[in-house]
């Protein structure tokens, strides 16, 4: 497949000192190169998907001519930074100009741009949603020529609000650059291959290159019992004498657990006289703290390092030479630890290594299950909303602006047509954009809607561009640097200590008109506030777990203190006959209470705790173990199921009731307080409740008591 490259692609191919092309690019070249359809790379991470795309596209895409020639869009602007870099390798050879577009980019080189549309452009969603909204000239000066688009990491957007919204946006851009135009998408870990087909708007006209290769892995688990908040010591010893002289990258579950480990193996080195290099890296921390750290992880060749990191470095940053990866308790999903654990042993020829801490035993259990899943190659299933009547209100908002104001039939043939909102009926559109200009978020004047007065007020807000929620932020700063943001918790006051960028500090003033924390070093041994969120678990990451603890099959990744805990564990459910991992589940009787143990994923565990606070019935729901409580003298469990299966009958007037009591709980949905009532239940209803799932489990489940 050389020979069908370009001979400056070829020349970067040869001063490279590459032996070979990989399988993936071998595919990609001959794909791209000699058909005219959208393709979908996907292959393991450090596979070089990036190349796969860029060496053939460079080759065959027509730079003479004016305006931009290939748009690549990512979802992070760090990755767009360093791939730029790659990318501004390669271009070089060819003499053509590569531009990052996104928030923290030079305005300066935006506007040479703009003066002379060429080359490669680099660019987040929301960055052309802003485009869109507020310069639609540009759209058509800069992309009007467009012969690619280059998808980095498709499968963080298939199946999330950011992704209809970027389906949504590559629609109207579609509009501007004709049929011609090509969508190449980059992925890891990809569930379902027919949804990233459709992710194109062209499923027809998609291939999918799928390389099946996986890298060997060593794994070991090590468990360390938590008593509290924070990190048992024993644990953080030895993590630090495991990663003390190696390259490494920690991955915890939350933004205040990353700044803990950073902090605290940061003492241990200190007190032994080992190296500094101990960081934090999170979204909460300042950019240019952030890029410095890449830069040091990527070109130090000499020292050991520690980033403790949340899914900033989970994605395809290249920050050189990983040797071990470490997972403290149990990631949330397959699709996540598959990322995390290809950041290690990138280099060919080299095995990934991955060292697991668990700090109670349904972590331990829940990450020995998500192990074996990923050794089986599975990966969650994208849950696609069915309608996501959401969405559609910001992209009709977005619309509206991009063309300042516009005949109602055609905003609703520009949304019908929309690949992003297929699934929409036409009724269902116009009864939501009637209900817009009912509530003064649109204009109605004479044939033309225009943005209401309220809607002025949202479209013309920064957080406009992006459809993802995110708390009110406020600066921290020191002697007024920037070392990073920080959700405002409520928790928070003045002479608190928090841990931000590897460091504690002390507040010493919260400027609530400013949004800014103002703080110093933190010296008198206070414990810090910690912050951050969990995430979702599948369903059959929760029966797995059930499996291994029904099963006897031992595992040698376990270290001795894990291999009992497991055996403990196993020997709590020992007496429960489970004969159907699917609907069996024990029912234990501790102390004065009893516990059921759904092994159901999240969205289900959700549903029935709504319902049964809908029986005034407070369950003890305990998400982490997957369990509900009650008191042996409330209403047994076999009772309380069937009540709550009764609820499910009348589920729709329920949750309409319950919204209209309490607004905040479609609060997790940046646009769907805009809906008119029954849509934000329908909301609620496709992702954040499951109660389809709910009531067959209800259906079917038979509760196993203890037997002797």
């Amino acid at each position: 497949m050389f020979e069908l490259l370009s001979a400056p692609i070829r020349k970067y191919v040869r001063d490279k000192g590459w032996d070979e092309l990989r399988s993936i690019q071998k595919a990609a070249i001959e794909h791209i190169i000699k058909s005219n359809k959208n393709i979908i790379l996907a292959s393991k991470t450090a596979s070089g998907k990036t190349e796969a795309a860029f060496l053939p596209i460079l080759s065959i895409a027509n730079f003479i001519t004016s305006g931009v020639k290939v748009l690549y869009i990512s979802p992070l602007i760090a990755l767009i930074n360093d791939q730029f870099f790659r990318v501004e390798q390669l271009c070089a050879y060819l003499d053509v100009p590569v531009t990052k577009w996104h928030g923290e980019a030079k305005r300066s080189l935006k506007d040479e741009l703009l003066r002379k549309p060429e080359g490669v452009v680099l660019i987040t969603p929301e960055s052309l949603e802003a485009m869109f909204t507020n310069k639609p000239e540009n759209v058509r000066h800069l992309f009007g020529a467009l012969e690619f688009i280059v998808i980095d990491e498709i499968h963080s957007f298939i199946g999330t609000d950011r992704g209809v919204q970027l389906q949504s946006i590559l629609w109207r851009l579609s509009a501007y650059h004709g049929a011609n135009c090509r969508i190449i998408g980059l992925s890891a870990t990809i569930g379902i291959l027919a949804e990233a087909k459709k992710f194109t708007g062209n499923p027809g006209n998609t291939v999918v290159l799928l390389d099946k290769s996986a890298k060997d892995m060593e794994a070991q688990f090590k468990y360390f019992e938590s008593e509290g908040a924070e990190l048992p010591l024993d644990l953080l010893k030895d993590l630090y004498l495991n990663t003390k002289d190696k390259k490494v990258l920690i991955f915890p579950n939350s933004r205040g657990r990353a700044e803990e480990i950073a902090v605290k193996l940061k003492k241990l080195s200190d007190r032994v006289n080992g190296h500094p290099y101990y960081f934090s890296h999170h979204s909460s921390i300042d950019k240019e703290l952030r890029q410095h750290i890449e830069h040091f992880a990527k070109n130090n060749q000499r020292f050991p390092f520690s980033i403790a990191c949340t899914s900033t470095l989970e994605l395809g940053i290249d920050i050189g030479t990983v040797e071990t990866v470490v997972q403290i308790d149990a990631a949330h999903s397959i699709a996540s630890l598959i990322q995390r654990v290809g950041r290690s042993g990138r280099k060919d020829g080299t095995v990934s290594s991955l060292l697991f801490y668990a700090t109670d035993n349904w972590s331990l259990l829940q990450s020995l299950a998500c192990m074996e899943l990923y050794k089986a190659g599975f990966i969650e299933p994208i849950m696609l909303q069915e309608k996501p009547f959401d969405i559609m209100v910001h992209q009709i908002l977005s619309i509206v602006k991009q063309h300042a104001g516009l005949n109602t039939t055609k905003l609703l043939e520009k949304i019908a047509e929309n690949s992003a909102f297929q699934t929409i009926h036409k009724t269902e559109l116009n009864e939501i954009t009637q209900h817009l200009t009912t509530t003064g978020i649109l204009e109605l004047i004479g044939e033309e809607l225009i943005i209401g007065i309220d809607g002025e007020r949202i479209v013309n807000n920064k957080d406009f561009y992006s459809v993802f929620k995110t708390d009110p932020s406020f600066k921290v700063l020191h002697h007024d640097k920037t070392i990073g943001e920080l959700p405002l918790i409520s928790l928070l006051r003045e002479d608190d200590n928090i841990l931000l960028a590897a460091r504690i500090w002390k507040i010493i003033e919260i400027d609530y008109k400013a949004k800014k924390i103002f703080v110093i070093p933190a010296k008198d041994g206070k414990k810090p506030t910690f912050f951050g969120t969990g995430g979702e678990i599948h369903f059959q990451v929760r029966k797995k777990m059930l499996e291994i603890i029904k099963g006897s099959l031992s595992y040698q990744e376990l270290d001795q203190k894990a291999t009992e805990t497991l055996r403990q564990l196993r020997s709590e459910f020992s007496n429960h006959l489970i004969n159907d991992l699917q609907y069996d589940r024990p029912l234990q009787e501790k102390h004065s209470n009893v516990i059921l143990y759904t092994f159901q994923g999240t969205k289900v565990n959700r549903s029935l705790d709504f319902l049964f606070k809908q029986l005034k019935i407070d369950a003890g729901y305990n998400e982490h173990k997957s369990s509900f409580t009650l008191k042996m003298n409330d209403p047994n469990f076999n009772t309380v199921l069937k009540h709550a299966y009764e609820k499910l009958k009348s589920i729709d007037s329920i949750l309409e009731n319950s919204v209209n009591e309490n607004s905040a709980l479609i609060e997790f949905s940046k646009w769907g307080n805009l809906l008119p009532l029954k849509y934000k239940c329908n909301i609620l209803k496709s992702k954040h409740f499951d109660f389809d799932e709910t009531k067959l489990f209800l259906e079917n489940v038979q509760l196993i008591h203890h037997t002797k």
